[in-house]
């Protein structure tokens, strides 16, 4: 099993900056992606970054995704944030757990809110 715990979430002005962070742990043979989506009231959860395939269009240019394979955790920088990246963020990760298994994992999600 595999559990991924996010932190860093929490309250910005417009314009300002946050950085989650997500760390993978259990039993892990290699990790082949890890992505944040996100989820705001009244829509469909939705991919914001990719380590393997890149940014939504809404956020490119603003987020950056990075990954320490030492540590099996990834980063979401968020810079000029904005009302409309408020939404809970989570962690997700394709993860070979056996040389014959490969299984998907979420995290438990962590509120980003953006507002003055």
């Amino acid at each position: 099993q595999v559990q991924l715990v996010e932190s860093g979430g929490g309250l910005v002005q417009p314009g300002g900056s946050l950085r989650l962070s997500c760390t993978a742990s259990g039993t892990i043979y290699w990790i082949n992606d890890m992505a944040w989506y996100r989820q705001a009231p009244g829509n469909q959860r939705e991919l914001v970054a990719s380590i393997t395939t890149g940014y939504a269009a809404s956020v490119k240019g603003r987020f950056t995704i990075s990954r320490d394979n030492a540590k099996n955790t990834v980063y979401l920088q968020m810079n000029s944030l904005k009302p409309e990246d408020t939404a809970v963020y989570y962690c997700a990760a394709n993860v070979r757990t056996s040389y014959a298994r490969t299984s998907d994992y979420w995290g438990q999600g962590i509120q980003v809110t953006v507002s003055s």
